[in-house]
């Protein structure tokens, strides 16, 4: 394990007090392919976190290990405090309404409105009236920048920026303080993705949201990320701000941020 990941992993109990989400010693594995060994990771309170790692580390695999869709072999998950594992249900459950999720292509309802795609969570889990519910859902979508008139639309006719911005406002209508998201940008041309951006950042200044953020972007990664977890080696490798992790002395992670790629989205900053 790197300098850079042991000391995030011995923090002092005051910052254990800030910590959003704790993953301690997890361990993920599928018939004889073990995906994750030993991982541990800590999401600070009011951050924006990227996580990324190559193809086949388990990027999605963790972010639903969070989400307890997949359950984990061994380890513990700590939301807000509340393990996952071990807390009364009332507990857990109350945990789970703190987080918003936006997974990939916005996985929106095809045969429901968008109107009728962000007020679902509303729906299901709380009492609210008909009518509140429309005028919550209607809030959220101007709160992500759309037209009221894309209320009574169906996703197939909406742009792809479109569908991920109403995805967010449905993950956003519980009001949490925590959105997981995976692969955001994924599929979305440079200006809509950098909209993206600009909009995750305002959200985090005016919600003071804690964001976990699974992807690829490289120009994402750069504008809105206050650290990057790397995934390597079935464990948090490193996690740090991108200028400390190059200077680390690690194949992957050299490669990535020094590659064209990544030192184009570093000259998109300087």
């Amino acid at each position: 394990m790197t300098q850079t990941a042991q000391h995030n992993s011995s923090r002092t109990g005051a910052e254990e007090a800030g910590t959003a989400i704790s993953l301690r010693g997890i361990c993920n594995r599928f018939g004889s392919q073990l995906v994750h060994e030993h991982l541990d990771l800590d999401i600070q309170k009011g951050e924006i976190l990227g996580l990324i790692g190559g193809s086949g580390s388990g990027k999605s695999v963790l972010l639903r290990t969070i989400l307890g869709l997949n359950r984990q072999s061994a380890g513990s998950v700590t939301v807000m405090g509340v393990n996952m594992e071990k807390a009364p249900e009332k507990e857990r459950s109350k945990a789970r309404q703190q987080w918003g999720v936006l997974f990939q292509e916005g996985a929106l309802f095809s045969s429901l409105s968008v109107g009728e795609n962000i007020a679902f969570p509303l729906r299901e889990f709380t009492s609210v009236s008909q009518q509140m519910r429309e005028a919550i859902a209607r809030m959220k979508l101007s709160f992500v920048g759309l037209p009221q008139d894309a209320f009574d639309k169906l996703p197939g006719e909406l742009s792809g920026g479109m569908k991920k911005r109403a995805g967010l406002a449905r993950a956003l209508v519980m009001d949490p303080a925590i959105l997981l998201l995976d692969e955001p940008t994924a599929g979305l041309d440079p200006l809509s993705a950098a909209a993206f951006d600009a909009l995750l950042l305002k959200l985090r200044a005016s919600l003071n949201l804690t964001v976990c953020m699974v992807t690829h972007d490289l120009d994402s990664l750069y504008a809105v990320c206050d650290r990057v977890a790397v995934l390597a080696e079935k464990r948090i490798y490193a996690v740090d701000s991108i200028d400390a992790l190059m200077t680390l002395d690690y194949p992957w992670i050299q490669e990535y941020f020094t590659g064209p790629r990544g030192r184009a989205a570093r000259r998109g900053v300087d």
